[in-house]
C-alpha cells in the first residue's frame, strides 16, 4: 500500500517511520522547507505542502496519487472566523481525493468533539451543539464531512498526546488561579498512539471511530501537581469553586476491536 501523511510533525513523522520501516511506500508533507531534508534522509519521499496554496501546485500533485491518507492538518489551519477556513480545505482535500486513486482516508481529530459534561462518553456521544470547546464543534463538523462523502475514512480522537519531551505541565508550570482541579485528564503516549494507529492500518479498520486515550484519568490537580514534581517545574495552582460532573471519554472500543493493551496505561507513571 502507498501511504501519504499529510503533516509530518511530532504525530505524522514518527508514524511515516514506523510505515516506511514496515515495508509501505511512504510520502510525507511538512510546511516547513528546512525538515525537507530530514525527511528525505529517512527514506520517506518529501513534500513541501502548505494549504490551501499548495492545492495548485503541481510540483506536489503527485503526493496525492496514493492509497491511503493520513490526514494530520497542523493546528494552525484551523484557524479563521468559526473554523470556516479549516472546513474548506477538508472539502477541497475531499475533491481531490476524488480526482485520485485515494481510497481511504485516516483524520486526526480530538476528544474536543465531546461534551465537558455527560458521564462516560463513548464514540456515538457527540452532539455538533455540546461539544467542549469552539475547535471541537469545528472538528465534529469535518468529521460529517469526511464521512459523507462517500470515501471510507477511519476518525481517531486522540486526546492530549506525550512523550519524549512534550508533556503538557510545561504549559501550566506556574500558572495561577486555574479552574477544572477536578476535571478528568485525558490523554494518549505517543508510542500507544502510533501502535494504535498501526493496527489500524494493518486490520485496515475503515468505516469507524476510535478514541484514543489511556486507561487512567487522575483529575488535573493531582496530575499537574505530580507532573511538576516529577519535572522540578513550578507547581500550577488551581482554585476552589464549583466543579461540574465532568464526563469521562472511554477507550473500551480500540482495546476491544484490536485487541490492544496500553504499553502507558496511567499518565500518573510519568516518563520523560
Amino acid at each position: 500500500m502507498d501511504i501519504s501523511v499529510l503533516g509530518c510533525g511530532w504525530l505524522g513523522f514518527p508514524l511515516a517511520l514506523r510505515l516506511q520501516e514496515t515495508g509501505f511506500s511512504v510520502k510525507g508533507s511538512t510546511t516547513s522547507k528546512k525538515k525537507l531534508a530530514v525527511i528525505k534522509q529517512n527514506g520517506i519521499n518529501p513534500y513541501l505542502i502548505d494549504l490551501p496554496d499548495s492545492f495548485e501546485d503541481p510540483e506536489v500533485d503527485s503526493f496525492w496519487d496514493t492509497e491511503l491518507l493520513f490526514l494530520n492538518i497542523p493546528p494552525k489551519v484551523r484557524q479563521g472566523k468559526n473554523g470556516e477556513s479549516f472546513l474548506q480545505i477538508i472539502e477541497k482535500i475531499i475533491l481531490k481525493v476524488k480526482e485520485k486513486p485515494i481510497s481511504w482516508i485516516i483524520f486526526v481529530s480530538s476528544t474536543s468533539v465531546y461534551p465537558e459534561t455527560g458521564g462516560l462518553l463513548t464514540e456515538e456521544d457527540t452532539n455538533i451543539d455540546n461539544t467542549s470547546r469552539p475547535s471541537g464543534e469545528v472538528l465534529l463538523k469535518a468529521e460529517n464531512l469526511l464521512q459523507n462523502s462517500g470515501i471510507d475514512t477511519t476518525i481517531l480522537r486522540p486526546g492530549g498526546l506525550y512523550g519524549y519531551g512534550r508533556h503538557p505541565v510545561h504549559y501550566l508550570s506556574g500558572r495561577k488561579n486555574l479552574s477544572g482541579a477536578s476535571k478528568p485528564v485525558h490523554l494518549i503516549h505517543q508510542v500507544d498512539c502510533l501502535n494504535i494507529i498501526m493496527e489500524i492500518v494493518k486490520l485496515q479498520k475503515i468505516n469507524t471511530v476510535y478514541n484514543l486515550v489511556s486507561d487512567g484519568h487522575p483529575p488535573r490537580k493531582e496530575f499537574y501537581k505530580s507532573a511538576a514534581e516529577y519535572y522540578d517545574l513550578p507547581i500550577p495552582h488551581f482554585i476552589k469553586n464549583g466543579e461540574k460532573d465532568y464526563s469521562v471519554i472511554a477507550n473500551e472500543k480500540v482495546k476491544r476491536d484490536l485487541s490492544y493493551t496500553f504499553n502507558y496505561p496511567n499518565p500518573m507513571d510519568h516518563t520523560p
